[in-house]
């Protein structure tokens, strides 16, 4: 029974799979439950999808093609959130026009240059192929953003509560937002090798939510959402070997899957305190 369980893992490629996998569980799970609770969540899918053509234009100017990444999705977070505040397009028109011209315009650069980089690496991932600086890079901006959102957690968390308490407390808001917008695009930069840029905006919306359908206290959601996430990113892994398939996407599944039990034990609580009232 141990040999099935833990044969997977005695492949060198396997582990370094999972490793990536609970390397960026962490700023994820963490970044989802701020997403999910500040309405952010098409803001972690635009990002995501923002990035291509910084790889793309970083690897013609012979950059180190996260340095584009960061930067293009860093930009397209700060262009939301600027057209948000300064336009009367509702925020999700502006994050769907964004996202989309963004990508766009990384399609049509990756197929005007001749490259050897693989589509379909930058936008399903590749965590079989990870390698030691991936996994360096990915360790780095985990535990940066890591730190940074656990320290401010609780400033994070009245901003997302209740902004005009966090004004009169005289908490930096503009400072916060940024902040949490350059997390985001750092957390996407950690997740281009492993899960890519279409599979991203998965593991910053699905651990959060979940961990909002079990929980009704935020130390305690962003506690679950991590786990959560960890739990996926193996899981996927673990089972992708025995479907033989891509981890990625069914680390996904894996979520989803998640979801769907959590929703329909919280439909069933719910019914059951209703019928008890």
């Amino acid at each position: 029974m141990m040999d099935w369980l833990t044969l997977p893992f005695t492949f060198p490629f396997m582990r370094d799979a999972a490793l990536i996998g609970l390397m960026i569980a962490l700023p994820a799970g963490l970044l989802s439950c701020f997403l999910v609770l500040k309405g952010w969540s098409l803001m972690g899918d635009a990002v995501s999808h923002a990035v291509l053509p910084g790889v793309v234009l970083a690897y013609i100017a012979g950059l180190p093609l996260i340095l584009g990444a960061f930067v293009a999705g860093l930009g397209c977070a700060m262009l939301s959130g600027w057209l948000q505040g300064n336009s009367r397009v509702k925020a999700d028109t502006v994050l769907g026009v964004v996202m989309s011209g963004m990508f766009g315009l990384g399609v049509v650069l990756f197929t005007a240059i001749q490259t050897d980089l693989h589509l379909d690496h930058i936008l399903f991932g590749n965590m079989l192929g990870v390698g030691p600086e991936d996994l360096r890079l990915a360790g780095i901006i985990s535990a940066m953003v890591g730190l940074g959102l656990i320290l401010k957690w609780r400033d994070l968390a009245l901003l997302t509560f209740d902004p005009v308490q966090a004004r009169v407390s005289g908490l930096a808001l503009n400072l916060l937002n940024y902040g949490l917008l350059a997390m985001i695009s750092a957390t996407v930069v950690a997740m281009l090798s492993s899960v890519g840029i279409i599979l991203a905006v998965a593991l910053l919306i699905a651990p959060g939510a979940i961990a909002f359908l079990v929980t009704r206290r935020l130390a305690a959601m962003l506690i679950t959402s991590v786990g959560v996430a960890a739990f996926g990113a193996v899981a996927g892994v673990w089972i992708s070997f025995w479907l033989n398939s891509a981890p990625a996407p069914t680390i996904v599944l894996v979520l989803t899957v998640l979801f769907v039990l959590a929703f329909a034990w919280r439909n069933l609580a719910t019914r059951r305190a209703q019928a008890a009232g």
